[in-house]
């Protein structure tokens, strides 16, 4: 097979150009649709924004319209959502999840519990923060690993919140 297209390509008339050449893309919606579902809610449900900033594992990361398609585990941090006709920011705080890009601009995130930044108080997550660092040294395993769970997203809460 191989051979017999090589064979055609040198009997080509060498007034034909195999070199394809770049052309303008097609115009192409520009709004990214966002599906952002919670076990027990949906946040929204096929809703226009411009951009959603996403906390990966791979690392911190803003999605546009026509993004190229992927799947990516998100980490405990805030998902900023920059809606259409909006000057500002939807910002939640996630434990984690994760966000799926579709080919047609359809980003889909999906995580155990999305919050309104702005329901946090800084000084009870200070107090939360203390509580679980203290029991990070306990010689139940099951309680150590749950405290350095909880301490992970408390300071990335923390963080948010300042």
């Amino acid at each position: 097979m191989l051979s017999r297209t090589i064979a055609t390509a040198r009997t080509l008339p060498r007034s034909i150009n195999l070199i394809s050449k770049r052309t303008y893309v097609e115009a192409v919606e520009n709004a990214l649709k966002l599906q952002f579902s919670l076990p027990h809610e949906t946040l929204y449900s096929g809703v226009k924004v411009n951009q959603v900033n996403l906390p990966a594992q791979s690392g911190k990361m803003g999605i546009l319209a026509n993004h190229v398609p992927t799947i990516e585990q998100l980490s405990p941090g805030v998902v900023e959502i920059l809606e259409e006709n909006s000057n500002t920011a939807k910002k939640y705080f996630i434990s984690g999840g994760f966000a799926t890009v579709q080919p047609n601009s359809v980003l889909s995130i999906t995580a155990a519990e999305a919050f309104p930044l702005e329901s946090f108080s800084p000084e009870h997550i200070r107090t939360l923060l203390t509580e679980a660092k203290g029991k990070l040294a306990d010689s139940d395993a099951v309680v150590a690993a749950e405290a350095a769970i909880t301490v992970e997203v408390l300071e990335q809460l923390e963080a948010a919140t300042k």
